[in-house]
């Protein structure tokens, strides 16, 4: 029923969207410029026809992210989403540093095998940042670009800089823990029923995948995403900002920011809604998508 790279807490899922999305999950070995032999790559494929869509996750995310959103693609669009370098059920190699150039090299490599056109790139929260990343990388692949309640204006966490052992097992193994990660789900929704059980074992689907624990720690210690303020300026493509009026992850002040800053950009605010458009409320967030690709 469910593919074998999945562990077995994905038996327990009850949500249809997410029993779906994990049925449909599929595996590729991606060549990259980071080592000799491919990277075993997790992706999601649906859907055919029109610009292809592009969905990136957020930080210690993965694809099951989108689970609500790509329905309302799938009969207009080919859409993609994929478990990005370090996250998800993506291979982890402990040889490869996780940090933003390491991230955006396996996604080209991603993107050159398996679509190799233009895309319709979507990052939510850390997913925007990696975006943003790409899309100032490799213009020529983004024919235009979609902001979710996104990172990519703030400076990225200093203190990942400064960990070492072994209080970095420590911070990994607090971020593992059940209670923890509830928290954080509530807080990153407006209306708390959504942080249902089904919604704790989508997130916590990835978490006994080999190496979890060492790519967060390298990825925290790169710095992460920092601020793309003084690049903005350089992105043409037309850029849509989503957010959640009632964001409490990451405010509401950068929505504006991005606004200022991106020269071909518009913001749609998402009202009665957290830090996560695309799971509390997916059918405006997609609607509100769909419009601004029609115009392309």
């Amino acid at each position: 029923m469910f593919p074998s790279l999945l562990p077995s807490l994905v038996e327990q899922l009850t949500e249809s969207t997410s029993i779906a999305l994990a049925q449909n999950i599929k595996v590729k070995a991606i060549s990259t410029p980071l080592r000799s032999q491919p990277l075993q790559t997790t992706y999601i494929y649906q859907g055919s026809g029109g610009i292809p869509i592009l969905l990136l996750h957020g930080f210690d995310s993965s694809v099951f992210e989108f689970r609500r959103l790509l329905p309302f693609f799938v009969d207009q669009h080919q859409t993609w989403a994929v478990d990005l370098l370090g996250f998800g059920l993506t291979e982890r190699d402990p040889q490869i540093p996780i940090n933003p150039q390491n991230i955006t090299l396996h996604l080209y490599s991603f993107w050159k095998k398996l679509i190799n056109q233009p895309v319709v790139l979507v990052g939510t929260s850390m997913g925007g940042a990696a975006a943003i990343d790409f899309t100032l990388s490799y213009p020529e692949a983004v024919q235009s670009l979609v902001l979710v309640d996104s990172a990519g204006i703030g400076q990225g966490p200093i203190i990942g800089k400064f960990l070492i052992p072994p209080f970095d097992r420590w911070a990994t193994n607090f971020l593992r823990n059940p209670q923890v990660r509830q928290g954080i789900s509530e807080t990153a929704y407006f209306d708390k029923q959504f942080a249902s059980e089904d919604a704790r074992i989508c997130a916590a689907l990835h978490l006994e995948h080999p190496n979890w624990s060492q790519a967060l720690i390298s990825f925290t210690k790169s710095g992460g995403y920092g601020s793309y303020k003084n690049q903005l300026s350089q992105i043409q493509q037309p850029t849509l900002i989503i957010w959640g009026e009632n964001d409490k992850i990451l405010g509401i002040k950068d929505a504006a920011k991005f606004q200022q800053f991106l020269p071909q950009s518009q913001i749609k605010w998402i009202p009665n809604c957290g830090h996560v458009p695309h799971l509390e409320q997916p059918q405006m967030t997609a609607e509100i998508m769909l419009n601004f690709i029609a115009k392309f």
